[in-house]
């Protein structure tokens, strides 16, 4: 006897499963695409919730992907999977389709809105940019006094309070706040940062 498969609403479909309605509904089978319907939809929504995450749009997804499913069921192969996992498979990927349309729009937007913000992406450029900033950082590190170093080190970089920053180098929470703060002005004038 075949596999109840339980629809959304709680309720069974006696004696179908997803994979013999899809078999059924690849022949055209209308009935059989209707329960198969009843079966896939609600997991459909579920999935492309998650990753859409607005509900209009998970909407949207959903029926787009029971259309796919009508439309591609004769190309459905048993023998790679079940039924559901084919369903759910199209439903991720026009999910993820989905959300990478709405991002490309949204920045052809921004190129619109403001033409000059985001060239093109350009990963190297980046990355040499970064370590010549990190070097300037090095550099002008170089030039506050060893105490002033340490607690600034301490304090961005390490994540420490002024207080635990106190109790690391052995001296009163004021003392350092001043070495902070004058070390701070320092490597703002060597960086050239605007105060």
């Amino acid at each position: 006897m075949p596999a109840e498969t339980r629809p959304p609403d709680g309720g069974t479909v006696p004696g179908h499963d997803a994979d013999a309605l899809l078999g059924r509904t690849a022949r055209g089978d209308e009935r059989a695409f209707e329960l198969l319907y009843d079966v896939a939809a609600a997991p459909v929504h579920g999935l492309a919730r998650r990753v859409v995450r607005d509900p209009a749009m998970a909407e949207e997804v959903t029926q787009e992907v029971m259309i796919e499913v009508w439309r591609s069921a004769a190309r459905y192969d048993p023998g790679r999977g079940g039924a559901m996992a084919w369903i759910l498979t199209i439903a991720h990927r026009r999910a993820v389709d989905r959300v990478r349309r709405e991002q490309a729009a949204g920045e052809r937007e921004a190129r619109t809105v403001h033409p000059g913000a985001g060239g093109a992406h350009d990963p190297v450029g980046e990355r040499v940019e970064a370590r010549l900033e990190h070097e300037r950082v090095r550099r002008c590190l170089g030039t506050l006094t060893r105490l002033q170093r340490e607690s600034v080190t301490l304090a961005y970089y390490g994540g420490h309070s002024y207080r635990e920053v106190a109790a690391l180098v052995g001296a009163p929470p004021n003392t350092v706040r001043t070495r902070m703060r004058d070390g701070i002005i320092r490597l703002r004038d060597c960086l050239g940062v605007e105060r």
